[in-house]
């Protein structure tokens, strides 16, 4: 495997893995809880689940596949119980899918392509590393909130308690 499949193989598994958590906590919460909010000034996780799938859009599918960009950043944050859980999940999840197919099917040498997206001047590498990041920090935040309005565990490294420590031979 080269360093650019590899890239793009981790690439689309993180994005895979980070939806499969993000869904595990949304299944766990009320609709209420999905739009609750601590103040104007903090998202949703429901604005969070529009703002992933806008940016999914607009960095991988319309600035890498070539598709029409229809967002519309500013309704992602303004949202407030727009749609319901079960399809701003389905909604997200299927997009993660599309996006993932346009990972795993690009070129290795369509990476150092350049191209612009809401004013930034990035190659098509850079691009999928900022969605993969951006994805990701936002995930952690559904996660964090998930486990407080839950409080409890996600059990998503569930495998690694009670592990035995491996004892050393040495003194």
């Amino acid at each position: 495997m080269t360093v650019e499949t590899e890239f793009l193989t981790f690439s689309a598994d993180k994005l895979a893995q980070l939806m499969e958590h993000i869904e595990t906590c949304v299944e766990k919460l009320t609709p209420e809880q999905v739009w609750a909010r601590g103040s104007d000034t903090q998202n949703a996780v429901g604005n969070l689940l529009l703002h992933l799938n806008g940016n999914l859009r607009q960095w991988i599918l319309h600035g890498i596949a070539g598709q029409p960009d229809t967002r519309d950043r500013d309704s992602e944050f303004a949202a407030r119980d727009a749609e319901g859980t079960r399809e701003l999940l389905s909604t997200l999840k299927a997009t993660v899918a599309e996006v993932n197919a346009v990972i795993r099917a690009l070129p290795p040498a369509r990476l150092t392509d350049p191209f612009s997206n809401q004013g930034y001047e990035v190659t098509v590498l850079s691009a999928i590393y900022h969605v993969v990041e951006h994805f990701a920090g936002h995930a952690f935040q559904i996660i964090f909130m998930t486990k407080q309005f839950t409080a409890g565990d996600l059990g998503f490294y569930a495998h690694l308690s009670g592990a035995k420590t491996r004892t050393s031979s040495l003194p």
